[in-house]
């Protein structure tokens, strides 16, 4: 799974990417050993089996503190977008490039609206964030329609020739995006697109390519600067009322107050877990003034919002947009461990519609050729390759082949 990140410039997205994948626990044994200057880890919250079991854990491949399990998952930051960027102006194929390995999107915008369309600094309240999410919207889909788009007539009489669904066509024309026929066919009938091909016009393959982006590649907005208050009364409250009549996912969001969390924790000068609501101070005496005062005001954006909001959107992109679950692999289903003694040494993220074969796939896929059976360590009962997987299933896999 990879989130990808965007957002125009000095909205805060370098401090939400930052903010969400600074490193405060060391993660072995991952996949991402070789991180681009644009990939960052990012971590998931969870209750943890442990607490459910009253077992201590001591995982391998994340981390669990006082029964909150963080799941490291992959982060992207996307080249920022320019009017244009379908056509390649700017970073527009950069762009293009990124957001095409993302499986969903996080949008960081100011909803303050101190920033103009630019990105340039204004006075705050006069930048308007809604059309910022218009515009990153709008381009995406123009993107989209111009890769359709190319030699329309041609490659649509070839497909008419050789009998083949327009659906299909379209589909392979956006194989790089991991965009399947299923999800244009999906798409045609949301859309009510029933013409024949070759009489679509160019606003029909738009309203097409709007629907298919909306299911291949679904956005979450970061509402950020969310505390920013130039006066009595918040830009930031307003605009945030004017952006639930979009109908869009959003969360109200300060990165900047995770991040002074996060280097604060990693001083050892205050006691946080992302996600958590409030922080606790350690020692009043190891802070300076201006410390005290940073941390106060990071203190009334909990109480506003009951989180920075990072966490929350990370959480959301992960199991409510994507509807993944959490599986626990297991080598031994009596003691709940693998095979050095590690207890819960591995926590999965997989789609919720993933089979007992499915685990034993990505856990290693001689795992999967081998595969027999495999047993729920609660319940010790065998289930079937086709048996779909529930959140918090602890599973040992039974194969002819094994891991060395």
């Amino acid at each position: 799974m990879i989130i990808g990140l965007l957002g125009k410039a000095n909205v805060g997205k370098s401090t939400f990417f930052n903010s969400a994948t600074d490193l405060f626990v060391q993660v072995a044994n991952f996949p991402f050993t070789t991180i681009e200057p644009n990939i960052g880890i990012a971590f998931v919250r969870v209750n943890c089996v442990c607490k459910e079991m009253s077992i201590l854990d001591n995982p391998v491949n994340s981390k669990c503190i006082n029964g909150f399990r963080f799941i490291p998952i992959k982060l992207v930051d996307i080249a920022g977008l320019v009017p244009g960027a379908h056509s390649g102006r700017g970073l527009g194929n950069k762009f293009l490039d990124d957001a095409r390995q993302a499986d969903v999107l996080i949008h960081v915008v100011d909803i303050s609206g101190s920033t103009d369309e630019e990105g340039k600094p204004v006075s705050m309240g006069s930048g308007n964030p809604l059309s910022d999410i218009e515009f990153v919207e709008n381009e995406f889909d123009l993107w989209i329609r111009s890769l359709i788009l190319k030699d329309w007539d041609k490659v649509v009489k070839e497909s008419e020739n050789l009998k083949q669904r327009i659906e299909y066509t379209i589909s392979k024309r956006l194989s790089g995006l991991s965009i399947n026929e299923k999800v244009v066919r999906d798409s045609m009938n949301t859309v009510g697109l029933i013409k024949k091909p070759l009489d679509w016009n160019e606003n029909d393959l738009l309203l097409l390519c709007k629907q298919i982006r909306l299911l291949s590649k679904p956005i979450i907005i970061a509402a950020n600067k969310a505390d920013l208050l130039p006066s009595s009364v918040s830009s930031s409250d307003q605009n945030i009322s004017k952006l639930k009549t979009l109908n869009r996912v959003f969360f109200p969001c300060v990165s900047e107050a995770e991040l002074l969390l996060k280097r604060a924790l990693q001083k050892n000068l205050i006691y946080y877990l992302p996600g958590d609501s409030d922080f606790e101070i350690k020692n009043s005496d190891n802070l300076s003034p201006k410390q005290l005062d940073a941390l106060g005001m990071v203190s009334k954006v909990l109480k506003k919002f009951d989180s920075t909001g990072v966490q929350k959107i990370l959480n959301y992109a992960c199991f409510n947009i994507l509807n993944n679950i959490v599986v626990y692999p297991v080598e031994d289903e009596f003691k709940f461990t693998d095979k050095k003694g590690n207890v819960l040494p591995d926590a999965r993220i997989v789609s919720k519609d993933t089979t007992a074969r499915d685990l034993a796939n990505l856990i290693h896929k001689e795992l999967g050729q081998g595969f027999l059976y495999a047993i729920d360590a609660r319940s010790k009962q065998r289930i079937g390759a086709e048996h779909v997987l529930k959140n918090n299933d602890i599973i040992k896999i039974v194969s002819t082949t094994s891991r060395n």
